[in-house]
């Protein structure tokens, strides 16, 4: 069916036309097109790491909470700690694996439904962000070198931009190119026919919910980059936008299959509604309302797509 192979392109390309004419002067600007990019790139970072776990044929729900908790603990390493940027951020990446394999074991091990399984994580981690941090921002007395990394550019590319060019490229390439990739997929479209097939489809999952915990960690670091503080909060709007990202991706191109092209696509799509809402001075409700909206119609455009797919 055409709109549900080209619908994600037809409702950004509608939104752009809109808030084009709606404020040529202030959306229709190459500057503010560079802001949306630079925007989009926590979100299109996140998105990316859930797409490779909906690939599997899992769910993460616990990837906005990981990012917040990872952004207020960088800045805590960096702020009480004392740690040096690399050994901060490598730490902190590397509670994002952790997160990943607890994840990945407790839903291929136990046998634990995913939504449950990362709900309850997801839980625990806020618990532990509240631990550490009492309930309110820290502040980055120290470590400049970090909300480098958020404000900085190179060439006047934004660094934001590059990272998420960057983890976009590689994860397109493990998934498309690499024998791991083709497993996922092959795990997500049909678990009992890739175990057979000799897929360690245990494996591949719990890959993918590690790909996640990483990417979730990583955004929560940009966050903190960006904000130039640990916000304990900072990172749980990104799990709404990430789903509507990888279900409007799954709606762009292909005929309801998750793919990191589509979700770039997809969290482009977001970051141009939001941006342009902002521009017109849309209160927060509309922005909330805007989110909910874009992901029932993301998961409808999917649904649709595997439907006529399928027929």
């Amino acid at each position: 069916m055409f709109f549900g192979t080209y619908g994600t392109l037809i409702v950004l390309v509608g939104m752009v036309v809109v808030f084009w004419v709606a404020s040529p002067s202030a959306f229709g600007t190459l500057e503010n097109f560079r802001n949306i990019l630079a925007d989009m790139a926590p979100g299109a970072v996140i998105a990316a790491g859930l797409t490779m776990v909906l690939v599997a044929g899992d769910f993460d729900l616990s990837v906005g909470y990981q990012a917040s908790f990872a952004g207020v603990l960088v800045v805590g390493l960096l702020a009480r700690q004392h740690y040096p940027i690399p050994v901060a951020i490598l730490t902190v990446l590397g509670l994002g694996v952790v997160f990943g394999i607890v994840n990945g074991l407790i839903v291929t091990k136990l046998g634990v439904n995913a939504f449950i399984a990362t709900l309850g994580t997801g839980t625990l981690i806020i618990g532990l962000n509240y631990a550490y941090s009492g309930g309110v921002p820290i502040q980055l007395s120290s470590g400049r070198g970090l909300t480098r990394i958020g404000l900085g550019s190179l060439a006047g590319v934004p660094y934001p931009i590059l990272i998420m060019v960057g983890v976009l490229l590689v994860l397109w390439v493990l998934l498309n190119l690499t024998t791991l990739g083709q497993h996922m997929k092959a795990t997500g479209n049909n678990i009992d026919v890739a175990r057979r097939l000799g897929v360690r489809v245990d494996g591949a999952r719990i890959t993918a919910f590690v790909l996640a915990g990483v990417c979730a960690t990583g955004t929560g670091i940009m966050l903190s980059a960006i904000l130039g503080n640990g916000d304990t909060t900072a990172g749980d709007v990104y799990l709404l936008q990430s789903y509507a990202a990888a279900f409007l991706g799954s709606a762009a191109l292909r005929d309801g299959e998750f793919h990191i092209l589509g979700t770039a696509v997809g969290i482009l799509t977001v970051a141009v509604g939001y941006n342009g809402l902002a521009i017109l001075g849309a209160p927060t409700f509309a922005q909330y309302a805007f989110a909910g909206g874009l992901l029932v119609v993301a998961v409808a455009l999917s649904t649709l797509s595997r439907r006529y797919a399928r027929d």
